[in-house]
């Protein structure tokens, strides 16, 4: 099949494809904060009442499908926003996340949810469809965050096994903020529970490398982009706004620094996942809300990571 007859095959497929928006309602649970609390191993506060660091909001609204509604990678095989492609392959990219307000934790909250955008591309690994998401969260019927993410899907067949992968030792800081954090399957496991992934390449070595062709457990693109958002915050105050892009895979036996650049004026900052070589796999960038500010306990508990 040549280019032009696979990119009209798979336009074609979601040319109709037009989901409805949808809303849906939550309370962001103290319990499920404190427990990705404990999973990223950070003190915080995470009482009722106190504002919800940015991005934990990915620990609510978890759709949890009947096991039997999951196809063979573990995603759910159906779903409003999932496209209607043959041997569809999920690959989160990145957003941008808008925080107005923070959201209050043991606090009722509308999630309303629609597609805006959706475009066929052809990459080095065939047709892709790229789908852009926007959801927006209200509390007391005021809009707290708008979160855009951009989700990559692809059809692939099985991919051949992939050798065992030892990722290179970690060069010197380069940055004024840093933190290494300590990446084991039992961290994804726990990860992929809280935020309701049951994509199997997070838990389940042997899938990873003989159908996906990856050679080790892969990291999630969530909580990479939550490390960087912790260390900004940790270290700049309020996030305003935050924008990432997940560029490399990581896998559960690199060694992995996160690190950010503040501004001279400490109003903004850009972030980066780094491993061994200076490989870049991750970046980020945060606005933070009026003047710069430490939180000394929570930068203390941060750091240990």
């Amino acid at each position: 099949m040549n280019t032009a007859t696979t990119e009209i095959a798979l336009s074609d497929l979601v040319a109709h494809w037009s989901p409805q928006p949808t809303e849906v309602s939550d309370v962001v649970s103290a319990k499920r904060a404190a427990q990705l609390a404990d999973t990223l191993d950070v003190d915080h506060g995470v009482d009722e009442g106190e504002a919800l660091p940015p991005l934990w909001h990915w620990a609510n609204f978890v759709d949890w499908v009947p096991t039997r509604e999951l196809g063979a990678d573990g995603h759910p095989r159906d779903g409003r926003f999932l496209p209607p492609m043959p041997n569809r392959r999920r690959m989160f990219a990145g957003g941008r996340v808008e925080f107005m307000e923070a959201l209050t934790i043991g606090e009722l909250t509308v999630r309303r949810s629609t597609v805006l955008d959706k475009t066929v591309k052809r990459g080095r690994n065939g047709e892709m469809l790229f789908v852009t998401l926007r959801h927006e969260y209200h509390q007391r019927a005021r809009l707290r965050v708008v979160e855009e993410q951009d989700v990559v899907y692809r059809s692939e067949v099985a991919a051949p096994a992939s050798s065992p992968w030892v990722g290179a030792p970690l060069g010197e800081p380069t940055a004024p903020w840093g933190m290494t954090p300590e990446l084991h399957p039992a961290l994804l496991f726990r990860f992929s529970a809280l935020t309701g992934n049951t994509h199997r390449i997070h838990y389940d070595q042997s899938y990873t490398t003989d159908v996906e062709g990856f050679p080790a457990l892969v990291v999630h693109g969530p909580l990479l982009a939550i490390y960087m958002a912790e260390l900004a915050r940790a270290n700049g105050g309020d996030i305003s706004s935050f924008e990432f892009r997940l560029s490399r895979p990581v896998f559960v036996t690199d060694r992995i620094r996160v690190q950010g650049h503040p501004s001279d004026d400490h109003r903004t900052c850009r972030l980066e996942v780094m491993s061994g070589d200076d490989t870049v796999h991750a970046t980020a960038s945060a606005t933070f809300r009026g003047p710069h500010r430490v939180d000394t306990q929570r930068r203390q508990g941060f750091d240990r990571i």
